[in-house]
């Protein structure tokens, strides 16, 4: 594992945009170990929080990835360095990241303004990898002025992909039903642009005027209230993708001139910190399981002696108690 030094030193050359140092930090992100994660976040933590961060979801068979390529180029044109993240279900076998988004998106690859990362769910539920927030951490301290995380396409789980975001893109696909199912998956509430891809096909003139008209229908308090823009795409052909950039200037317009961003990156941090401390916790509970405390207090609900709540409180106090 490398030394709290040798982090910082990684640091230093990926600020300097080092494809190298970023890679590096990535994989000792990926790799999970608690104190690699603490000299990471310590190093990095006072020069991230500038990168625009987009998540790009909707379900599989959109063309999320083409979509995602297509936006990183028209984004370079425009002079931007841009990372993406592309979250992909693990290996069965080693755990790594199965789909190869690194490889679809080959075209980008010596463009030194460009950082691509795929990195593997490895069983977390939700489309996202337990360290994204981190990865993040890296791309933004590196200088990428819009980080993209693309996810796995899962379904409605999908919507943790807002809890990360500064701007979320929906896709969707004419004749895949996407317009109806998108009022029942709860993603008109988190969609800030909506993309209907593959809109050289029929029904994608539908698809749109579904879309519109529910969108009509929901709630938007406020005459400065954000109204999600629905944009048409042939991305393969590079189609309309200037106008997806475009509603995402948009976007970040608007967050940065109501406080919305600021709100959500609040959120986004509250939510990062009670999910690492739930995980130390966690941590510390399964230290006592090769002690005698946790099957004691099992014994004594099964006798009846104690309920699972007052179980549960004796062993949060023995948590916090000095030397448990």
């Amino acid at each position: 594992m490398a030394r709290p030094a040798d982090v910082r030193g990684l640091a230093e050359r990926a600020r300097r945009g080092e494809q190298l140092a970023v890679a590096r930090l990535l994989s000792l992100v990926e790799d999970g170990a608690e104190a690699a994660l603490r000299e990471v976040a310590a190093a990095l933590a006072a020069h991230s929080g500038r990168a625009h961060v987009v998540g790009v979801t909707g379900a599989p068979g959109v063309g999320k990835s083409t979509t995602t390529s297509a936006v990183v180029g028209a984004l370079r044109a425009r002079g931007r360095r841009v990372g993406v993240l592309a979250v992909d279900p693990s290996s069965p076998f080693s755990g790594g990241a199965l789909l190869g988004d690194r490889v679809r998106m080959g075209e980008h690859a010596t463009d030194e303004g460009v950082f691509i990362r795929s990195m593997a769910t490895r069983g977390h539920l939700g489309g996202l990898a337990w360290s994204t927030p981190q990865a993040l951490r890296v791309l933004d301290a590196a200088g990428c002025d819009v980080v993209l995380v693309e996810t796995v396409g899962v379904g409605q789980s999908e919507i943790e992909v807002v809890g990360l975001a500064d701007s979320t893109v929906v896709l969707l696909a004419p004749g895949m039903g996407d317009g109806v199912q998108a009022a029942k998956a709860g993603i008109l509430e988190i969609a800030d642009v909506f993309v209907v891809n593959k809109a050289d096909r029929d029904g994608a003139g539908q698809t749109v005027r579904d879309l519109r008209q529910m969108l009509s229908f929901a709630e938007r308090t406020g005459e400065d209230a954000w109204r999600p823009r629905v944009v048409r795409t042939v991305a393969a052909r590079g189609e309309g993708v200037d106008d997806v950039v475009s509603a995402l200037d948009a976007h970040r317009e608007w967050l940065d001139r109501t406080g919305e961003g600021t709100r959500r990156r609040r959120a986004r941090a509250e939510a990062e910190i009670r999910a690492i401390a739930l995980e130390q916790l966690r941590n510390r509970i399964d230290d006592l399981r090769g002690t005698e405390a946790v099957p004691r207090l099992a014994e004594r609900v099964l006798a009846g002696e104690l309920d699972p709540y007052a179980a549960a409180d004796e062993l949060t106090t023995r948590l916090s108690a000095p030397g448990r």
